[in-house]
């Protein structure tokens, strides 16, 4: 998978984005055997020879953590605040961020990496299929219920793909699993916003193969290599 020079420089540990933007402006940088001076281009890290002042660019170790994230806590990498943010909860030295987002009022499952290519298939619509616990108020007629099954246009336009839900509990608040290969920004709190109800909690339990099980809040794990595999897309499920 291809990805932007300066971003290859900057994930190795040798310089910020930003520097290495300079770098290669600078003239310092070559890729194959070619000075590149142009900030827009990609490469394959994986296959690319990659050199910055003559010497081989060498890659960082991937790595790879399921994180249960706390309500409160940013799905981030880098803030300008100083509330508490996701990579907060993992011990490493490498710089991971979270492939895709969980809202700071949602909880559960985030995937932590420094790997371009699992974030990618992870956060790419239609790739991975992710699980939520959803608590919202009321009880939705199965009019609203089988509406949101079935996909429709948000008021600002935009397009929700079908999906699977199940009711899990009815009481006087009702419960229900769902599984999104969509990802849109605060999706499922839209969709019941837009049939009249409130989501009251949100927990993501599971992205493909990866769940949150022997997880409890704020704790982190390192993914399996069958995990990694099939998130990378090398194995089907």
């Amino acid at each position: 998978m291809q990805e932007r020079l300066q971003k290859v420089i900057a994930r190795a540990g040798l310089a910020s984005r930003r520097k290495a933007e300079e770098m290669i402006l600078q003239g310092r940088v070559s890729v194959n055997g070619s000075v590149i001076v142009q900030l827009g281009t990609k490469v394959d890290p994986e296959n690319d020879h990659v050199k910055v002042d003559g010497r081989l660019l060498r890659q960082e170790a991937f790595v790879y953590y399921a994180v249960y994230k706390p309500q409160g806590v940013l799905s981030t990498a880098s803030d300008g605040s100083s509330r508490p943010k996701v990579t907060d909860l993992v011990k490493t030295t490498k710089r991971v961020y979270p492939a895709g987002r969980l809202d700071f009022d949602s909880e559960g499952l985030v995937i932590l990496t420094n790997d371009g290519r699992l974030a990618k298939n992870v956060t790419e619509s239609g790739r991975v299929a992710k699980v939520y616990r959803v608590k919202v108020t009321r009880k939705p007629s199965r009019e609203k219920i089988q509406r949101l099954r079935q996909g429709f246009r948000l008021i600002d336009g935009t397009r929700l793909v079908p999906c699977q839900i199940k009711l899990l509990k009815k009481r006087e608040n009702t419960w229900f699993e769902i599984v999104l290969k969509q990802g849109k920004n605060r999706q499922i709190r839209r969709m019941f916003e837009e049939i009249g109800h409130r989501v009251m909690r949100l927990r993501r339990v599971s992205i493909g193969p990866v769940s949150l099980e022997g997880l409890r809040p704020g704790t982190s794990r390192k993914l399996t290599s069958r995990e990694v595999e099939i998130l990378r897309g090398q194995q089907d499920r």
